[in-house]
């Protein structure tokens, strides 16, 4: 059966990565979270401190660029790869709420943003891939077989991600997260380079009620029909 590019874009805090890893799984296809890349290189600008509530250093983020080594590495236990900067696995240390606090800003470099996407452009070139972020059907891949547009109400999307930072130990509130997400769906919608927006052929799903399990058996519906017509 001939292989395709799948391509997930929407809003942050909306499912993304689950339902492409789950995808990718049942499909035997590559999965890349773009997500991961961003907040790669956030945390690099994190610990240089070229960024933080007070400033951001743009252009030494950059001048050192190619400095920033980007990875993923297949973890058999997890069944997805996971994120290495510079040979470090740092797929934990990108999922807190600070680094989320300044993910948006970073992702609106052109610099930044044409680095990934070329890097990304690469792990999909073969196709077989399922891939998630803010631009993937419009920038990385207009021309994939498949896109998906996954929506949701900001509140619904708050819950989740607070839910799922206190299960993980974080000290946040439900105010915390929903003022960070409202905040990254604007800079990401209004953003010069890239911005975040439904492609035109792109199927829309908005997942405010629906379960995990609801959701993937409605994607995966739409997945098979589309590689049974080619």
């Amino acid at each position: 059966m001939n292989k395709i590019t799948i391509a997930i874009d929407g809003f942050s805090s909306t499912g993304k990565s689950t339902i492409a890893k789950q995808l990718a799984q049942k499909l035997h296809y590559i999965y890349v979270d773009t997500g991961a890349m961003y907040r790669a290189v956030t945390l690099y600008a994190m610990q240089h401190e070229y960024i933080n509530e007070c400033y951001f250093y743009k252009d030494k983020l950059i001048e050192n660029l190619n400095k920033i080594n980007l990875t993923f590495h297949f973890n058999d236990k997890l069944g997805f790869a996971e994120i290495f900067l510079n040979s470090v696995n740092v797929e934990n240390d990108i999922r807190t709420l600070e680094v989320s606090n300044f993910v948006s800003k970073i992702a609106e470099v052109p610099e930044v943003r044409k680095k990934l996407v070329e890097q990304q452009q690469e792990l999909g070139k073969n196709k077989g891939v399922v891939m998630d972020g803010r631009d993937i059907g419009t920038v990385v891949f207009p021309n994939a077989e498949l896109k998906f547009f996954i929506t949701a109400s900001a509140d619904k999307r708050a819950k989740r991600r607070f839910d799922e930072l206190i299960k993980k130990g974080d000290k946040v509130t439900y105010n915390e997260i929903l003022k960070n997400v409202e905040s990254r769906d604007h800079i990401d919608s209004t953003r010069e380079d890239s911005p975040l927006v439904k492609a035109d052929d792109a199927i829309e799903i908005d997942n405010s009620d629906l379960t995990l399990t609801e959701q993937f058996d409605k994607i995966y519906r739409i997945v098979q029909h589309k590689l049974g017509d080619i």
